[in-house]
């Protein structure tokens, strides 16, 4: 295998960030956590600046000054049908909005039959966000990481401030798509640049924690927009911290994997001295070499995952778990304001309910008794029952249980199981595929998600048909997901596979350990089974930088 012939030589590189690590991640993640937290901002942006202030219509002879909130079904008709019918300054005389905050919906009057464009503007965010992360990974693997990151950046802060000097609904919308194309691949980038700066034993938990301030993130933008009630003054505000990041960013070094990767050996050796010489270990000497036959390499194609019965199985199911995952993120995300009492207070704790569900997820994963499949059945499967409960509680407030297990509540329960099940798909798809496929293999599943977040910001308007519908929709597909999660395998403590055949090889294993089992033999094989399962971990870390973005999208 030719990952064997460049194993001496790439180890140097891999021991010697596993070494500097326990400094540096320290410090990249406290960067890459502003980072989170600003990219957060940006993603649930139209969750306030899109939200709808109560208003009233002042008709008298079909509507004698109702607030509408307030008003009959019949009354509610005879508004949608006038909206149909009247010209924009007719909306604009009779229809009055409070002043307890400003929106695009009450600037531009996006109410009635152009509200839909409120969840448009979401959707192009996500659209872009699409188009960046297959973008900036290739650009990231011709140009440099930290080039591209910082352009993304500063292209990203540019387009959301010009958020709020959007002049009209037109320009507002096409700027969130360009705000989307740079923040979804300036976070790519970054995501890929920390790993590449620490060893791949932190990845997991730098991976995890990100995840954490992002749910922070979203937090700290409902409590800057409940002091900064003007949409256009809170989507500049937002990317003060953006900028700070932005600045603080101009001093990393490049990715040293990435350098290596290139041929690029000196400046390789010269970002690592940098990165130790940061975390006080001076007393560090190397010399980096490239291997004989570094361009030798054993790929996968697209095809390859509907060729093979067994990987065709576990593609579809992914697929449609990662769909599932970020439909109902975004959709309760942005849902969070239509759960009654404070907006704020809402989107914040829909940001603060997540944090249990990153350490909780991660103690799961790894106990033998729960493992990958089990944990995350069991949280698709909460999520959806919480999301589904909902079509049974009555619609308006109540009291006695129903004060206490109600939309609000059952809806949070949903966003701290999603957001764990979400946190454990990028592990767990990362290991059903052999080392040849799983770029391609994880790459295809992470745009399935990005299906799942264009859709999201309509669902949660399907409550103009029925109330429950968006519980119903994120309640049964959250519970379809979940069983079909059962149908995968267990990975936990399982060799990763390197080609494509050993995907066959391994279930033969499986039955072989199992007859062995009976006849309670099975030690000696266990044992071999254990130092083959150690040599594939180590070749497993040497994947070249290329192959790192390739996964991560």
């Amino acid at each position: 295998m030719f990952l064997l012939g460049c194993m001496r030589v790439r180890n140097q590189l891999i021991r010697f960030l596993e070494d500097i690590s326990v400094g540096n991640i320290a410090n990249r993640r406290t960067q890459s956590n502003c980072n989170e937290l600003y990219v957060a901002t940006e993603a649930i942006l139209i969750a306030l600046v899109g939200a709808t202030p109560p208003y009233h219509w002042d008709l008298e002879e079909l509507s004698a000054n109702q607030s509408h909130s307030n008003q009959s079904t019949l009354e509610e008709r005879a508004f949608g049908e006038w909206l149909l019918t009247a010209n924009g300054s007719e909306v604009h005389k009779h229809v009055h909005f409070s002043n307890s905050f400003t929106s695009i919906a009450s600037e531009w009057f996006l109410i009635g039959n152009t509200s839909y464009k409120v969840s448009a503007a979401s959707s192009f965010f996500f659209s872009g966000v699409f188009v960046g992360v297959i973008a900036f990974g290739q650009l990231s693997d011709r140009f440099g990481r930290k080039k591209v990151y910082l352009t993304g950046f500063a292209l990203d802060i540019l387009f959301a401030i010009a958020n709020g000097f959007s002049p009209s609904y037109e320009f507002f919308a096409i700027s969130r798509f360009l705000v989307g194309v740079m923040n979804g691949g300036m976070s790519l980038v970054a995501f890929v640049l920390l790993n590449e700066c620490v060893g791949t034993a932190y990845w997991a938990l730098a991976g995890s924690i990100g995840g954490l301030f992002f749910a922070v993130g979203i937090a700290q933008y409902a409590m800057l927009g409940y002091f900064i009630r003007s949409w256009r003054t809170l989507a500049v505000v937002v990317n003060l911290e953006g900028t700070v990041v932005f600045l603080l960013s101009l001093f990393i070094p490049e990715s040293p994997r990435w350098l290596y990767s290139q041929g690029r050996l000196r400046e390789a050796e010269d970002a690592l001295s940098l990165i130790a010489k940061r975390n006080c270990k001076q007393k560090c000497t190397f010399s980096l070499k490239l291997p004989a036959d570094r361009n030798r390499r054993e790929t996968g194609s697209f095809l390859d995952l509907f060729r093979y019965k067994i990987l065709l199985g576990r593609t579809l199911i992914m697929m449609f778990i990662w769909f599932v995952c970020s439909l109902v993120y975004y959709g309760l995300t942005l849902n969070a304001g239509d759960l009654g009492g404070s907006i704020y207070a809402s989107l914040a704790l829909s940001g603060l309910i997540e944090i249990p569900a990153y350490p909780i997820c991660i103690y799961l994963i790894n106990q033998k008794w729960f493992g990958r499949k089990r944990t995350l059945a069991a949280f698709l499967f909460l999520g959806g029952l919480a999301c589904l409960i909902v079509m049974f509680l009555p619609e308006k407030k109540a009291t006695g249980v129903f004060a206490v297990v109600n939309s609000r509540s059952l809806s949070l329960l949903g966003k701290l199981t999603i957001s764990a099940a979400f946190n454990i798909v990028y592990i767990y798809t990362s290991e059903l595929y052999p080392t040849v496929i799983r770029n391609v293999g994880m790459g295809s599943c992470s745009m399935f998600s990005r299906v799942g977040g264009i859709i999201a910001p309509f669902i949660p308007s399907l409550k103009s048909v029925q109330w429950s519908l968006p519980y119903i929709v994120f309640g049964v597909t959250g519970l379809l997901s979940g069983l079909l999660s059962l149908l995968l395998p267990e990975t936990l403590n399982s060799p990763l596979l390197e080609t494509i055949s050993d995907l066959q090889v391994c279930s033969y294993w499986r039955l072989g350990n199992e007859a062995m089992s009976l006849q309670a033999l099975g030690g000696s094989r266990s044992a071999g089974k254990d130092s083959s399962a150690g040599t594939e971990s180590e070749d497993e870390e040497f994947y070249d930088a290329d192959e790192e973005t390739q996964m991560i999208k």
